[in-house]
């Protein structure tokens, strides 16, 4: 693309305005752009200008000779990036890479970033069982350096990419922790990424866990079958733990899928943006896979945006209780669409609001029983990222008040404290519901019992 080419894209766009300008000018009005009005949707022709004047300052200037693609790429880029931490343009590759998350199976290390100003790399949450949490990344960890080179990229999505290759090859990444004053060193092996994003356990005779380390096409599907192994006719669950920490989210409508196994009815989560195909609401239908018994949700700085979506319609529900630390507070929708080239644009089209008609876009959910260690003061932010503390994050836009490496086959209530503190609350609500439950049967019987005659 030369710049002849680019004046001539400008010109297209600017033709409305160019159109206008024109009218005005053989009606004998004096045009001038500066006063007039710009008609809806064109963009002003200054604007323009001044693109074009950049563009060519690039060109001639810049100390290496670039090609017209790269310039055009770079400025594209530029445009989404500054919108919000969430918005991207992606190369084909990082488009292609997008989909194959969304299927569960991907070449690379297994893990959740986000990009901050200096262009270093925030983990939101290591996938469960991938080689970034076997090599021990965590949450809140910054990778400044890969294989000995800084971060340079212009988004988070390029960055992932320098993580992806073929399995068996290995990445340095040189992180900063919270709690270490040096910088740390950690070699991760890639490979094929086949994300099982469901698993289930008992923990005792009766009371369940299921771990979701992340939202994916098949997640709804999954939850059924493995909740169904763990129960039966007979002796059906009283309890369930389900475990959200560190799932960084994925496909909304996985969430909203599982929401709808443990609820009969009602909204699920509502999304509102600026063109019909934003705005929608996904109801629940009739199917309880537990048939009312009491759910615990953990969540902690690592529970974002689909797994918010899960926790805050159960409780809004009264389905479910919440415990844990304050969630990330990842409250929008993201929308891929693809170019012709084979490009795409990650676009922030909507927010999502709970049931409860509340967002939880950089506030988070806070839970209904705080886990966190001693140390840390209930009312003070927990040192794991949050949405609100991204550059460029959106606002709620709603008046509503704040709500705001595991063994994930065979977790053990002795030795995961929110576990087990999690099965303790599970038996004091099932022993509640049976209370309630009796108490009911025995207004049922003496309602049925007809009138003794009178002596």
């Amino acid at each position: 693309m030369n710049l002849r080419t680019v004046l001539f894209l400008c010109c297209l766009v600017a033709a409305p305005a160019l159109a206008q300008t024109e009218s005005a000018s053989k009606s004998g009005v004096e045009a001038d752009a500066t006063v007039a009005p710009e008609a809806e949707g064109t963009v002003p022709l200054a604007d323009i200008q001044r693109f074009v004047s950049v563009y060519r300052a690039v060109r001639q200037g810049y100390v290496d000779e670039l090609p017209d693609r790269k310039v055009m790429q770079a400025a594209l880029r530029g445009l989404l990036t500054d919108l919000d931490p969430h918005s991207a343009y992606l190369d084909k590759e990082q488009a292609q890479g997008m989909d194959e998350f969304a299927n569960g199976s991907y070449d690379g290390v297994g893990v959740e970033l986000v990009q901050l100003p200096d262009r270093s790399l925030r983990v939101i949450a290591p996938i469960d069982g991938t080689p970034a949490a076997r090599a021990g990344l965590l949450p809140g960890d910054v990778i400044i350096a890969i294989d000995g080179k800084p971060v340079d990229v212009d988004n988070a999505d390029a960055g992932k990419s320098q993580l992806r290759g073929e399995p068996g090859t290995s990445v340095v990444l040189r992180v900063l922790r919270e709690d270490q004053p040096q910088p740390l060193e950690l070699t991760i092996e890639r490979d094929t990424i086949r994300v099982t994003s469901v698993r289930a356990c008992l923990l005792e005779p009766r009371y369940g866990y299921v771990r979701i380390s992340t939202f994916q096409s098949e997640t709804g599907a999954e939850l059924g079958k493995v909740i169904a192994g763990i129960q039966s006719t007979d002796e059906p669950l009283r309890g369930l733990v389900l475990d959200l920490r560190s799932n960084p989210g994925g496909v909304l409508g996985a969430a909203v899928e599982a929401a709808d196994a443990f609820l009969d009815a009602g909204l699920i989560v509502a999304t509102k943006g600026r063109t019909p195909f934003s705005n929608a609401r996904f109801n629940a239908t009739r199917g309880d896979l537990l048939n009312g018994a009491p759910i615990v949700i953990l969540v902690d700085g690592g529970s974002a945006s689909a797994s918010e979506v899960l926790a805050a319609a159960l409780r809004d529900h009264r389905r479910a209780l919440i415990m844990g630390e304050r969630t990330f507070g990842k409250g929008t929708v993201q929308t891929v669409l693809p170019l012709d080239n084979g490009d795409a644009i990650k676009l922030t089209t909507a927010r999502y609001y709970t049931p409860s008609g509340g967002s939880i876009q950089a506030r988070g959910i806070r839970p209904d029983i705080v886990l966190k260690a001693a140390s840390f003061d209930e009312d003070s932010d927990e040192i794991l990222p949050r949405e609100s503390d991204l550059p460029g994050h959106l606002q709620a836009a709603d008046a509503g008040s704040e709500r705001g490496e595991r063994e994930p086959g065979k977790p053990a209530a002795d030795s995961d404290y929110a576990i087990h503190e999690a099965l303790i609350m599970l038996k004091g609500l099932s022993v509640f519901g049976d209370k309630a439950a009796a108490g009911n049967a025995t207004e049922d019987a003496a309602s049925a019992t007809p009138d003794a005659p009178a002596r």
